[in-house]
């Protein structure tokens, strides 16, 4: 049985003594995407599960893992799914699902059987995964941007025009605790998430994506008085604590998916800070 790479809780303090290194070996998931197989890295942020499967040659099973102590991986969690590759379909529990491009899949606690296909080998559906722990089983649910909530943000002066997704948020369905969406700048836009805020109450993670060849994004983090950056590559994820700002500028326009976890699900929930204050 495959075991689960661990990323444990970081306090402030050792946070201020981290070097690019340290910060990325705490902070950064690299690999989200490998053919045929299910990639998982377990958070202490709110036990938040961050990963992928990309099915090639052959249906992909949903296996728990060890370290769960469960007897399948749904057994006292839910899942979000959102597909950034080809056409697939999901199984649950033998009902089939069929997700598209950038279309998601919320699954509730309790399914036992979740199997993850692609509809063409040659482009390969890539599901994106969030997972966190669930105190009761809320239906399986198919999302896509029409039946999303969106919000369109930001400007074409300050670089940030954006259209949000809110995927799995308490207007669209029902969760334990998990939230997703997916956010798409507009040609010229490169700044993501501004005003840059916190939120104690919940943690984050970010997964970048359609970054062209080349270019990367610079995600910057940690509290408004004592900000660091981590450069993320296409397909790569960061972990943000409650403590920790989220935001970030490419070198190129890009998309990116947001998941949430913790007490509060309320969206508007968060602590601004003027980029005029950063330091």
């Amino acid at each position: 049985m495959k075991v689960l790479e661990e990323r444990f809780a970081v306090h402030l303090d050792d946070y201020k003594h981290y070097d690019t290194e340290k910060l990325r070996k705490h902070f950064l998931v690299q690999t989200i995407f490998t053919a045929d197989q299910v990639e998982f890295t377990y958070t202490h942020y709110e036990r938040l599960m961050v990963g992928g499967v990309m099915p090639v040659s052959k249906p992909v099973v949903l296996e728990t893992y060890d370290q769960l102590k469960s007897e399948f991986f749904l057994a006292r969690r839910e899942l979000g799914a959102i597909n950034i590759g080809g056409s697939g379909k999901v199984s649950v529990d033998g009902e089939i699902f069929e997700i598209g491009t950038k279309e998601a899949l919320y699954i509730g606690r309790g399914a036992k059987e979740v199997i993850f296909s692609s509809d063409d080998s040659n482009n390969p559906a890539k599901f994106y995964l969030n997972s966190t722990p669930a105190h009761q089983t809320y239906p399986t649910k198919k999302v896509n941007k029409e039946n999303s909530k969106v919000l369109h943000m930001g400007a074409g002066d300050t670089c940030n025009e954006r259209d949000i997704y809110q995927l799995m948020i308490s207007t669209v369905l029902d969760t334990c605790q998990l939230q997703m969406g997916m956010t798409e700048l507009k040609p010229g836009s490169i700044w993501n998430t501004m005003p840059m805020h916190t939120h104690s109450r919940r943690m984050e993670a970010y997964f970048y994506f359609n970054i062209p060849d080349t270019h990367a994004v610079c995600h910057f983090m940690g509290p408004a008085e004592e900000t660091r950056h981590i450069w993320v590559g296409n397909e790569q994820a960061v972990v943000s604590p409650p403590w920790s700002m989220h935001s970030g500028v490419g070198t190129a326009n890009y998309t990116f998916i947001w998941g949430m976890a913790g007490e509060n699900m309320d969206y508007t929930d968060m602590d601004f800070h003027k980029p005029s204050d950063l330091k």
